[in-house]
């Protein structure tokens, strides 16, 4: 559902200028219609100054003539004809710098334990590059003698849900039924 840019002063605007109900306003808005008579009695948007839907281009003078007259009527919003600008994604996941190195354990015990996950679902859970998966693999990584397998969830690079989620994922994948994790008496200590 599309929502008026800045929907409390929108309220505000709409609550001072018009004979709407507070479930008309809220329906329009995006807000509880008890937010909306909050707003009317004064006990939020203290000091907002209300933002006229009619002047911006968001409604039509007619539309609220409608709503007025008609208590069921919903206020249609108007559509721009300014494009919106296109959401942006999260971009890569930051990893602070003293887990870094504690990335090739978990690519170890991601391997060691689940061998149906793909190389870009362990980059994605981690936050790794595939050379590194690569290098782990075959054990020709830098830090080799000192990689000790270890849960990534326990070193807090992904979550379980997140692990669960590629885990099931390769699972059909793969048709492999491997769903829990193989605990070792490292992992257990």
């Amino acid at each position: 559902m599309k929502t008026p840019l800045m929907p409390k002063a929108t309220a505000v605007w709409l609550i001072d200028k018009t004979s709407l109900s507070f479930d008309q306003i809220a329906d329009f808005v995006g807000m509880h219609p008890l937010e909306v008579q909050a707003i009317a009695d004064g006990e939020v948007a203290q000091g907002i100054v209300g933002y006229d839907p009619v002047a911006n281009g968001q409604l039509a003078r007619e539309e609220i003539g409608k709503a007025e007259a008609d208590p069921s009527y919903r206020l249609q919003l108007l559509e721009s004809a300014i494009p919106l600008p296109k959401a942006r994604g999260k971009g890569a996941r930051y990893i602070p710098v003293a887990k870094r190195n504690e990335r090739p354990d978990a690519i170890a015990w991601l391997l060691r334990n689940f061998p149906q996950l793909s190389d870009p679902q362990i980059v994605k859970l981690l936050a790794t590059t595939k050379e590194t998966i690569q290098k782990v693999r075959d054990k020709t990584h830098p830090n080799t003698a000192n990689i000790k397998p270890r849960d990534p969830v326990t070193l807090g690079l992904c979550t379980q849900t997140a692990l669960n989620e590629a885990v099931a994922a390769a699972n059909l994948r793969t048709g492999a039924t491997n769903t829990t994790p193989i605990m070792s008496a490292d992992d257990a200590a």
